[in-house]
């Protein structure tokens, strides 16, 4: 990964700590989010806000596709995808 993807990854993994509360995330990017607990319909809202705001980048919840979003490695994924030129 280059340097730009690694900020990437420790600024979405930060905000997946302080909205989960769980820093496992760190540790095991393939962490089923939902299926642990850790992410429900409200905690994706706060996730949404976060990334839109820390990255610039417009999220609308209707294009969100919960499968797309079950782990911290497919959310750092969808945010380099949407911050890559």
């Amino acid at each position: 990964m280059t340097t730009i993807d690694n900020t990437i990854e420790d600024r979405v993994l930060g905000i997946l700590v302080n909205i989960t509360t769980a820093d496992e995330v760190r540790r095991n990017l393939d962490l089923a989010l939902f299926e642990h607990g850790l992410l429900d319909s409200f905690a994706m809202v706060e996730l949404i806000l976060c990334l839109s705001d820390e990255f610039g980048i417009k999220i609308s919840p209707a294009e969100i596709n919960r499968a797309d979003w079950t782990s911290p490695r497919k959310i750092i994924a969808y945010v380099q995808q949407r911050t890559t030129p």
